[in-house]
């Protein structure tokens, strides 16, 4: 992602300072007047492990190599309770309704500065993939592999919480 070079509010360039109150450098409009700190907070992502037909749906993006597939994620909008929103990806990303079953846990995701709040979600329907997404496979969780980060996390913790410690896959 590109770092940010200006100002928003008014435009001047901002400039890493350590402030008197803090243990990290933050980015600081150079305009004495302004007082603006970019702060660099991460963004709040939502993700689904969908079990569909006592299978777990995964997906590929249309930007991914053929071999990726994830859990169904976006983010959280304005105003919207998470739980809402990760039935709202969910419906709009596969046509499935779901029904939240349980907070999966908050995963950090540094390379993405994201904060990921996955959920378990049990899904009925016809499944119709949005334009985001190219195709999906459905895997039986006793041979689900997850990944190492991100929502490979979440997917490694729902396993082993029923008792399933498959070797990660290595993404390369």
């Amino acid at each position: 992602m590109p770092k940010i070079q200006y100002c928003p509010v008014c435009a001047a360039t901002l400039t890493p300072r350590q402030l008197p109150t803090e243990d990290r450098e933050r980015l600081v409009c150079s305009n004495n007047t302004c007082n603006y700190i970019h702060y660099d907070n991460p963004t709040p992502v939502l993700a689904a492990i969908v079990e569909y037909e006592g299978k777990i749906l995964l997906a590929r993006n249309t930007l991914w190599p053929p071999q990726w597939f994830g859990l169904i994620t976006g983010f959280l909008e304005k105003n919207e309770h998470p739980t809402e929103g990760i039935l709202r990806e969910v419906k709009e990303e596969t046509n499935l309704d779901g029904k939240v079953i349980e907070l999966v846990g908050l995963y950090t995701f540094f390379r993405m500065n994201q904060l990921i709040i996955a959920y378990h979600v049990e899904a009925t329907g016809e499944i119709i993939l949005n334009e985001e997404l190219a195709e999906y496979k459905l895997v039986e969780p006793q041979k689900a592999r997850p990944w190492g980060s991100g929502t490979g996390d979440a997917l490694k913790d729902w396993l082993a919480k029923r008792g399933i410690f498959n070797e990660p896959i290595q993404l390369g």
